[in-house]
């Protein structure tokens, strides 16, 4: 085996989980692999991949009689399958894990604090809300897809889980988007102070958001189906786009699909924080000297959550890119004629791996960041996190003084925060 061949696959081994976000954004890969035997460790982890495996050895063995075969075989069969499986399930779990206790608490923060019920914060509820979705219906399945082999949910499922995956992505991306002209505005009417609620058209928003994101993860729905492939004197069901669709529309969508996933759920949200934070700075530029001394905290508590948003846009090109970066490789670069692909088909697969798993932590690491970032946020997460602590430790204890006034302190630290908020909203009304 090749140095690099094999380095490649050692480093695959190192980045698993390729298959928690794979039909969210990469079961659909377009790598011709040449022959069985050469990807076998890969192939349950992706069926698409594996198909296109039976497709071009069924055609070397036919033209076998005419002409030599083309290309001499890449990597030979290596022994890691189960440990890759091993590996990639303790990722999944791990995501699993970190993105319900992290959603639901975010969700959970801002449905029972009322300071923190505004127009940003909907916002990021949807984006919690998006990824819950995913994590409960969409990464379970992946999981027990990979261990299994074959499919055993039905085409309802085949097509219901790629509609929520790309849906999810949706909601994250259009939200980022919202979440960047409603930065703009705030900063462009910094005179205006906000009030604590969530405003109709805010609500009306969030649910346009959602539509939009149903009507563009519908073609995924139609697309997807379940095919039968014999592989080794085995015949096995998997759930993965269609290479023969039914109608014109979605031919062309298969074609333009890896440029339209590009362009829209990968540049579009850069685009638009791009343009809407340069057009802030300005704003903010041209303002700094009318400004008033008592809007000062009010400007403060803006840029925080300005610097917020331009984090969570930064976190998911992070965790996307490496991922696109490869889909678009093998569109413009790869070359199955090419006499040195061997090198470059270990690199891109690595490559794949890598960026599944990447992607696959935007469905989690959004309230890991906020923690961090935010010390609204921070603060609210604590104390959430220690309530439910002391109501565990509360349930388990008898019922006694220092009990009673432990639940006290709890429930004061939490109006007490939203005493300090109410009075920084009165402060500010006020003036």
């Amino acid at each position: 085996i090749p140095a690099p061949t094999t380095l490649a696959i050692f480093l695959a081994c190192l980045f698993p989980g390729a298959h928690g976000q794979t039909p969210r954004a990469f079961q659909e890969s377009t790598i011709p692999f040449e022959v069985l035997s050469q990807e076998q460790v890969y192939s349950l982890a992706q069926p698409s991949l594996f198909q296109e495996q039976l497709n071009h050895s069924e055609s070397i063995s036919g033209s076998a009689s005419s002409e030599p075969p083309l290309l001499p075989v890449c990597v030979k069969p290596a022994d890691i399958r189960h440990i890759f499986k091993y590996i990639n399930t303790i990722v999944s779990c791990t995501i699993f894990i970190v993105g319900i206790i992290g959603n639901s608490t975010l969700l959970r923060i801002i449905y029972k604090n009322k300071c923190m019920r505004n127009g940003p914060n909907v916002l990021i509820a949807s984006l919690a809300l998006g990824d819950l979705l995913y994590i409960l219906i969409a990464l379970p399945i992946n999981v027990y897809k990979l261990l299994a082999k074959d499919w055993p949910f039905g085409v309802q499922v085949c097509k219901l889980v790629p509609f929520i995956q790309k849906a999810s992505v949706g909601i994250t991306v259009l939200s980022l988007c919202a979440l960047s002209i409603d930065r703009y505005r705030a900063v462009a009417s910094w005179s205006r102070i906000q009030g604590i609620g969530i405003p109709m058209w805010k609500a009306v928003e969030v649910m346009l958001i959602w539509a939009v994101a149903i009507v563009l993860a519908v073609p995924e729905a139609i697309a997807f189906e379940m095919v039968e492939l014999s592989y080794w004197e085995q015949h096995l069901w998997v759930c993965m786009l269609a290479s023969e669709q039914k109608s014109s529309f979605m031919m062309f969508y298969r074609d333009v699909k890896d440029w339209w996933l590009f362009g829209f759920y990968f540049c579009l949200p850069l685009i638009c924080t791009g343009i809407f934070y340069t057009l802030m700075s300005c704003e903010m530029l041209s303002k700094r000297n009318g400004m008033r001394t008592a809007l000062n905290d009010h400007m403060k508590r803006r840029r925080e959550v300005a610097k917020t948003v331009f984090c969570l846009v930064v976190i998911f090109a992070l965790c996307w890119l490496p991922l696109h970066l490869s889909r678009i490789l093998k569109k413009t670069i790869y070359d199955q004629t090419d006499p040195n692909r061997c090198e470059l088909l270990s690199f891109l697969l690595v490559m794949d791996y890598f960026g599944i798993n990447m992607a696959s932590l935007n469905s989690c690491i959004n309230p890991v960041a906020l923690y961090f970032v935010s010390r609204k946020f921070k603060n609210c997460f604590q104390s959430c996190l220690c309530c439910w602590c002391q109501r565990s430790a509360l349930s388990i204890t008898p019922t006694d003084d220092k009990g009673s006034v432990g639940k006290w302190k709890a429930n004061g630290q939490e109006l007490g925060l939203d005493r300090s908020s109410s009075r920084l909203s009165n402060k500010y009304s006020s003036s």
